[in-house]
């Protein structure tokens, strides 16, 4: 029986997000007789997780799916297991228990800990989906991406072109599997800056163009700019459409996307703290590589939390936004040979080469910091210009500067270390295995 991870990070109150995403993985068991093992990594304060506890206990009952619901200490346990296993020693393991499990908030550290764990409970993929978001509707019927997902991940591209929508696989890749498959989101955009967007257009511009590749035509560099950070916009669910291609991390939100095995037990995500966007590192990979993707319309309805509303949450969520900006400098240097790699990223059997992604990343960090100094300068002016709560941001960035440039580059060393141990760390999850919870 085939058996897949359907997870959900949260370090917030989502009992309603955990009711819904149960009755996913209920309508994957039944439907396509699959094994789901629902996955719920909470790193909320005492009282959130007390709740969503009871949210986990009331949940029916359903055929072939097991809830794992770990807290930060569960988590911990596993992953000293792993680390122990793979490292050999303390002063290794406790670095990659760092990497894997740090004390400030990392999205990708909290992908890679449901890539570890998916290996220990024997998952052929990861299906992710966020706190900070919920389905759509349609006919009365919550619309779920796990159906397109478990249609056409791990299948053989020639086997399941016809039944997509579209077809835009490059020549010679119709033997490899499926590698990704996502979705977008509708509601309100992805990053807070709509209200950027809407005081300055121009600053605005600025800032988002900052996560652009250096060097794009004027007039596609604006239409990404517009793109960036929107989703599907405000569209409705009207029957499925999918295109069975390489998939531009453009087109899907990593609130709505599922990935082989194949993929995430060779290279994990960056580890950065505090940094948006660095959990789509995977996305870039397997498009470089052209590696066959299912995007398709499932869309999730993506909607901002009070939390991010408040003052601190407000300024927190800037501080994320702008080192994002700056660990683009380094990312973008490692997308633009991954790019230019394309098969070569790939060995004999299609599958990514580990250790050639390893060494870009590594390379990177010897990135000469001008451009890095530049762009928090260009930040710093923004901010500035925007006036009003923006100007605590530009002041808080100051304040963190050397600190702010420091980290980038760490955060791209942090990264290569972590790949250097990765499939060591797998491997050692698979042994490890993980005892069911429910």
């Amino acid at each position: 029986m085939r058996r897949v991870c359907l997870t959900l990070p949260t370090h917030r109150a989502c009992t309603g997000t955990i009711t819904a995403i149960a009755e996913e993985a209920a309508y994957g068991a039944r439907e396509f007789g699959a094994e789901v093992h629902l996955l719920i990594l909470d790193s909320s304060p005492a009282p959130v997780l007390a709740e969503h506890r009871q949210a986990v206990a009331a949940l029916a009952t359903s055929p072939g799916v097991t809830v794992h619901h770990l807290d930060e200490e569960e988590q911990r346990a596993f992953l000293r297991e792993v680390a122990t296993r793979s490292a050999g020693d303390s002063a290794s393991a406790n670095r990659l228990l760092e990497l894997m499990l740090p004390s400030r908030v990392s999205y990708g550290a909290c992908t890679n800990r449901a890539f570890l764990i998916a290996q220990a409970l024997g998952c052929t993929s990861v299906h992710r989906r966020d706190s900070d978001s919920r389905y759509q509707d349609a006919d009365g019927e919550p619309v779920f991406p796990l159906h397109q997902e478990l249609t056409y991940l791990g299948q053989r591209a020639d086997d399941v072109r016809k039944s997509a929508k579209r077809s835009k696989l490059p020549p010679g890749s119709g033997d490899r599997r499926v590698a990704v498959a996502g979705g977008s989101f509708v509601g309100e955009m992805s990053v807070d800056v709509a209200e950027i967007r809407d005081l300055d257009p121009d600053t605005y511009g600025e800032l988002v163009g900052l996560s652009l590749p250096e060097g794009s035509p004027a007039i596609w560099r604006n239409h990404l700019i517009d793109a960036s950070f929107r989703g599907a916009g405000n569209g409705t669910f009207d029957g499925d459409h999918a295109t069975l291609a390489p998939i531009s991390p453009m087109r899907v939100d990593m609130c709505n996307v599922a990935l082989d095995h194949e993929v995430y037990r060779r290279v994990p995500l960056p580890p950065a703290t505090d940094t948006i966007g660095t959990d789509y590192f995977l996305l870039h990979l397997t498009h470089d590589a052209r590696l066959p993707g299912l995007q398709h319309n499932r869309h999730i309805v993506n909607f901002h939390t009070e939390e991010r509303r408040t003052d601190a949450g407000f300024l927190a969520y800037q501080v994320r936004f702008a080192k994002f900006l700056l660990a683009k400098a380094y990312l973008n240097t490692v997308y633009a040979r991954t790019a230019a790699a394309g098969d070569a990223l790939l060995d004999a059997e299609g599958r990514i080469r580990a250790s050639a992604v390893a060494g870009f990343v590594r390379d990177s960090v010897d990135l000469d910091r001008t451009d890095v100094d530049r762009r928090l300068d260009v930040i710093d002016r923004a901010y500035r210009r925007l006036g009003g709560r923006y100007t605590t941001v530009a002041g808080t960035l100051a304040d963190r500067r050397s600190r702010l440039l420091d980290e980038a580059r760490d955060d791209m060393a942090d990264f290569a270390h972590l790949m250097d141990h990765w499939e060591a760390l797998t491997g050692a999850s698979a042994e490890a295995g993980l005892a069911v919870t429910r």
